[in-house]
């Protein structure tokens, strides 16, 4: 009478190391070298650490000054209409972006809302990178006639008079604003431009430092801006062993796809580190939106960058110029710029339909696609490998179409909270 537990014991003890066996070999935690492992890690959301320091803005970690800009950033009076604001755009209920191919304010723009959550480790600003700081970025749309359409003079008047304690507080006094004009910007309409002459170079100044301040606190907000954990960083925490781990976070599909992502499909040569993005520019051979006047890209941005008056050597800015090293060595020979443009976040790309630059791929399937496909580049030459060509280490990706579709599936695992984080930590 006593055999039959024993049995199953037995049985339990034969069946478990199969079961075993069969768990791991359909999850793959089990079946990584040390090398994938170490390249896994390096993907992890907690890899991403406190974001680095802005030296150019005073206020970049003030929690006031974030909670100044989280209100300048809601707020539709930084408009010419009154009707858009920069959550417009970057709507926080769609994880800080719009979903649209390109950006919609007062008039259609001509490339992709870009996403906001983990910015604060960007080291350039928009797709062609040219800005170099997230404040200066942040004054950008404020007068673009697309965006905002907005002008200097009026926005500081705004700040003297819905929120005068708090920026004061943080800047010290706003600029008198007596005998200003209503409206005056260098970069406005030409009514405004002629307005803008006509102001004393004092006064020119101390529009723009308001102008800048305004810019910095709405970046000290965008700083805190982060991704959480998604399921993929959960099965990467089984391989790896790290914390919050699961390892049947992924499903086969999934888990074929991160082997295509950090292996033939050559995804992580660019969509690299814990943000899956190497913060660098590069040339796919993307059709141009407007194929007459195909986009230049990075290549057009670098005299812009190093010129504006609002970049880190700049008076407004708060860094020393030793602080500003990569402005002041930026390379504005570099062939392979043109036509390229920022690498953007994989992180929550699912749903951030369009992709690219201008929005020209409507689904991952399609974007995929285009990496497979390889076309030639409308302007500068594209980096990736084409049958029979070689571009430094890449060679062409090949797919078979079920494998395609698995890395699409790890695409939409890459999913996760947005949260506000003071230190620019991950969610």
């Amino acid at each position: 009478m006593n055999a039959k537990p024993w049995l199953a014991a037995a049985a339990l003890c034969l069946t478990l190391p199969l079961a075993l066996a069969a768990w791991r070999a359909s999850t793959g935690v089990g079946h990584w070298t040390e090398a994938e492992r170490t390249t896994l890690a390096s993907l992890h959301i907690s890899r991403l650490g406190a974001a680095p320091a802005d030296p150019s803005n005073a206020v970049a970690t003030d929690p006031a000054a974030a909670a100044l800009g989280k209100r300048l950033f809601l707020d539709t009076r930084l408009s010419a209409n009154g009707r858009v604001a920069c959550a417009s755009c970057h709507a926080p209920e769609r994880g800080f972006q719009d979903g649209r191919p390109v950006g919609e304010g007062l008039a259609t723009g001509s490339r992709r809302t870009m996403p906001v959550p983990g910015v604060a480790h960007a080291r350039w600003f928009f797709w062609d990178g040219r800005k170099d700081s997230l404040w200066s970025q942040a004054l950008g749309p404020l007068e673009d006639a697309a965006e905002h359409g907005a002008n200097r003079v009026q926005l500081v008047r705004l700040l003297a008079q819905a929120y005068r304690p708090d920026y004061e507080a943080l800047f010290g006094p706003l600029p008198p604003l007596a005998g200003l004009p209503v409206a005056a910007s260098p970069l406005g309409a030409p009514a405004e431009r002629a307005a803008w002459a006509q102001l004393s170079p004092a006064q020119q100044q101390a529009v723009d430092r308001a102008f800048a301040n305004l810019g910095k606190a709405i970046a000290a907000y965008e700083r805190t801006l982060m991704p959480g954990a998604s399921r993929f960083d959960r099965y990467v925490a089984a391989v790896t062993g790290a914390p919050d781990a699961d390892a049947q976070a992924l499903t086969e599909a999934e888990v074929r796809g991160l082997r295509l992502f950090i292996g033939k499909g050559q995804c992580v040569s660019c969509h690299a580190g814990p943000l899956l993005t190497d913060q660098h520019f590069h040339n796919t051979g993307l059709a141009p939106r407007l194929p007459a006047s195909p986009d230049r890209g990075r290549a057009a941005a670098i005299g812009r960058v190093a010129a504006d008056p609002f970049n880190c050597l700049g008076r407004y800015s708060d860094a020393p110029a030793e602080s500003c090293s990569e402005l002041r060595f930026i390379a504005d020979d570099d062939p392979h710029m043109m036509g390229a443009f920022k690498t953007p976040s994989l992180r929550n790309v699912a749903t951030r339909a369009p992709y690219m630059h201008a929005g020209q791929v409507a689904t991952l399937e399609a974007a995929v696609a285009h990496y497979v496909s390889a076309p030639a580049a409308a302007v500068g030459h594209s980096e990736l490998g084409r049958p029979g060509q070689r571009r430094g280490e890449r060679v062409p990706i090949a797919l078979t179409a079920a494998e395609a579709a698995d890395l699409v599936a790890l695409l939409k695992s890459l999913s996760g909270p947005v949260c506000e984080s003071r230190d620019g930590r991950p969610c």
